[in-house]
Formats: C-alpha cells, structure tokens, sequence
C-alpha cells in the first residue's frame, strides 16, 4: 500500500507541475486519505507493541 502512496503522490506532484488543476487535487486527495491511513496503522502497530511486550 505504501507503494501506491508514492505513486499517487508522484501523480500529484507532475499534474501540479504541469497545471492540471483537476488531477492535481484528486491526486493529493488521494494520497493525504492513504497518508492518513497509514499513520493510523503505524500508531495502531505501534501501541500493540508496546502492549504486548510489557
């Protein structure tokens, strides 16, 4: 899933270069909601590490 975070990013950032208005913004929309997501799941992993270690 992360490969497609960098990949809907890439999107963003050429359609922004190139002044795609509509692209761009379905593009970083995209890649702020899977952002968002895997930072959930990392704090999530993260707090059930810990747990389950201690």
């Amino acid at each position: 899933m992360l490969y497609w975070t960098l990949i809907f990013l890439v999107v963003a950032l050429v359609a922004g270069l190139f002044g795609f208005g509509g692209i761009a913004s379905a593009s970083a929309g995209i890649a702020k909601i899977l952002f968002t997501i895997f930072i959930v799941l990392f704090l999530v992993s993260l707090i059930f590490g810990v747990v389950r270690g201690a």
